[in-house]
């Protein structure tokens, strides 16, 4: 195959500097002087070029070269057949293609290195995995101003070798200066730690998280060889956040090379000025938030007992006020309307923070934004943060509510206030959203009040990005509040400039930076296929077991996707549609005299065996799968909706038809 000109003059501009990079001249000329010395007689002096690349084998130079030479393809040069792609039921495996990175010789660059990992001793027993074989594996992800990283999964061990590298551009915020190359100096002032987040992912693909760290970089200001290794010691989350899990080694440099480094000095006395006014901050806030708290008491005794969260802890076991979990979160072309932000925090998976020990007391841990995004789970008070900071996003006047449900459980959940008045409440967990309507307790018994269809009992507090307000109404049941957030007489504020002199962005360093939402890398039709196939498989096995055999209509469960599409835009809109084709197609499907039976569920993981056994537990379901008859035809569509952060809201539906003999 013959390459053209500019490719053949590219491909050999590649090899010189690489050649040059590795000094393989120099190590030829060694080789050469060598070979001559040991190997020939005095008398003849004279070496053939064959004899040479036998001795540069010998040594493992060329092999070295070989190993070290990586060409690039620039994904825009690859030739475009006209072949269509295949249907989804067959995946177009292509090999990864390497993409150049387009590094901008004008901007400055902190070049990240993770340089392996050790003493993670909970995976001291860890075997070797063998070649090909699922294992737990770690990932780290990181944030550094608005610029988000993924490192390749690691198998969980001792030591894990991590080898990632990453580019994290440091550019200046005011305006006329962004594209100026900027300095030691100005660096210096940046004060936006990286946050990296370590998170375990097991065999079945359930996520765990292990340990969160701010790094500061700026010890790299003042390094004096302009790199500087970092061992940097991760520490756990939540009731484990005073031990350790591992340490993981860190090399920073910067791109281009500074011309100029400041004095190990000037950087540590920032960086302790910095620390000195974050924590004078903190401290007259904490001043100000007692004597808040001493007045509201004082309004009345019984106020003592109302869920007025001030402060909460995050999963590194640090207390923040309440203020600094929210801040208005653009989710750019990801997410079109605020009920589809709902519908996105929705599908993120839910848990409560693991507790050690019974007695069902509730552990606290309200996680950072990269936290919970990296896990792709959290509990209640992470999902109403996120979806009040998207709706704040969207321009409404969102507060996160803190207070009961049903049996004085613990709960947050988020509130919008329109422009004529209308409260409504949104479920962070389920999507749902309720008008509050409250009722007047002094009104005659005649008068009908609203029956509230919302699950809350009580709230205490309501809070946003700028505002705190603790409810000082006679009774705290969210049925009898008004939400008169501008009536001091039923709701106590903090003062704006309290709150804005430790959550406003750049207040404090000690607050963690937002990061921006990523778009989805999942490919739901081929999810989608590769469910459907598992199930499948699933339902044919379970149906050998009880003696059944199995025949599948793949035109009936083709008929089966415009339900499961209208039943995810219901649950995103709140609107039903195209109920009435989907009917009419299976009626013209089942013939005359057949019974056809559907069940349709929903879930927010991808892992087949799972919802297969949960299924199971649906005496519909199970009628349906294990169905007896006379020509039974089986039918199974699975239709992924994909959500941004890899979430996904996962539709399936199990249907039957089969000749009623009664």
């Amino acid at each position: 195959m013959a390459l053209p000109p500019e490719k053949v003059s590219e491909l050999k501009q590649i090899i010189r500097q690489q050649l040059t990079r590795m000094d393989v001249h120099g190590r030829i000329r060694e080789v050469l002087a060598e070979t001559i010395r040991e190997e020939l007689a005095p008398e003849h002096q004279q070496l053939s070029a064959e004899d040479l690349m036998k001795a540069l084998r010998r040594r493992g130079i060329i092999d070295d070269v070989m190993k070290e030479l990586t060409f690039v393809t620039d994904m825009n040069d690859r030739e475009m057949t006209s072949t269509p792609k295949p249907s989804t039921h067959f995946v177009d495996r292509q090999p990864p293609v390497l993409q150049k990175t387009n590094i901008d010789p004008t901007r400055r660059y902190l070049y990240l290195q993770v340089l392996g990992g050790k003493a993670f001793l909970e995976h001291l027993q860890e075997p070797e995995p063998l070649p090909g074989q699922i294992c737990s594996t770690f990932t780290l992800c990181l944030h550094f101003r608005n610029q988000r990283f993924r490192s390749k999964p690691v198998p969980c061990a001792c030591e894990p070798d991590f080898h990632d590298g990453f580019l994290l551009e440091v550019h200046k915020d005011s305006l006329g200066d962004g594209s100026k190359m900027v300095d030691a100096t100005t660096m210096l002032s940046i004060c936006d730690p990286v946050h990296m987040v370590l998170i375990k992912t097991d065999t079945f693909g359930e996520t765990t998280l292990v340990a969160s760290y701010f790094l500061e970089w700026r010890s790299v200001l003042g390094a004096e060889n302009r790199v500087t290794n970092v061992a940097v010691e991760l520490l756990g989350v939540g009731t484990e956040s005073k031990v350790s899990v591992g340490v993981l080694n860190i090399k920073l440099e910067m791109y281009p090379q500074l011309n100029k480094t400041l004095s190990q000095e000037i950087v540590n006395t920032q960086l302790a000025l910095e620390r000195q006014k974050t924590a004078e901050k903190e401290r007259l806030f904490l001043v100000y938030a007692k004597q808040w708290w001493r007045e509201y008491l004082q309004i009345r005794p019984s106020h003592n007992t109302r869920l007025v969260k001030i402060f909460a802890q995050d999963e590194n076991g640090i207390n923040r006020p309440v203020c600094s979990y929210v801040r208005p979160l653009r989710a750019g072309r990801l997410l079109d309307t605020p009920r589809q932000a709902a519908r996105f925090v929705n599908v993120l998976g839910y848990e409560r923070a693991p507790i050690i020990g019974g007695g069902g007391g509730k552990q606290e841990q309200w996680c950072t934004l990269l936290a919970f995004l990296c896990r792709n789970k959290g509990d209640c008070e992470d999902h109403a943060n996120l979806l009040c900071s998207l709706l704040l996003g969207y321009g409404l006047e969102a507060f996160v509510c803190v207070g009961t449900k049903a049996k004085g459980v613990p709960h947050t959940w988020v509130m919008t206030c329109g422009t004529d008045g209308t409260i409504t409440f949104w479920e962070s967990l389920t999507g749902h959203r309720y008008i509050h309507n409250p009722i007047n307790p002094d009104d005659p018994p005649l008068v009908e009040q609203p029956k509230p269809m919302y699950p809350y009992r009580t709230v205490g507090c309501v809070f946003n990005h700028q505002k705190f307000l603790g409810n000082c109404q006679p009774s705290e049941a969210v049925e009898v509040c008004v939400f008169d957030l501008h009536d001091e007489s039923k709701w106590k504020p903090m003062s704006g400039e309290a709150i804005k002199s430790v959550c406003s962005p750049g207040a404090t360093t000690s607050l963690p930076p937002f990061p921006p939402l990523c778009a989805s890398t999942i490919d739901a039709a081929v999810i989608s296929n590769e469910i459907e196939l598992q199930l499948r498989i699933l339902v044919s096995e379970h149906r050998k077991d009880l003696g059944l055999t199995t025949v599948w209509d793949d035109q009936l469960s083709y008929l089966l996707s415009p339900a499961l599409a209208a039943y995810e835009l219901e649950r995103t809109t709140g609107i039903s549609v195209g109920n009435e084709e989907f009917q009419d197609a299976i009626r013209r499907a089942v013939p005359d005299g057949h019974t056809f039976k559907g069940f349709p569920i929903h879930f927010v993981y991808r892992n087949a065996r799972r919802a297969f056994s949960t299924c199971l537990r649906s005496p519909f379901c199970e009628e349906i799968i294990c169905c007896r008859g006379d020509q039974v035809r089986l039918a199974v569509r699975v239709r992924v909706f994909t959500y941004p952060e890899s979430a996904c809201a996962v539709w399936i539906m199990f249907a039957c038809k089969y000749r009623s003999v009664l």
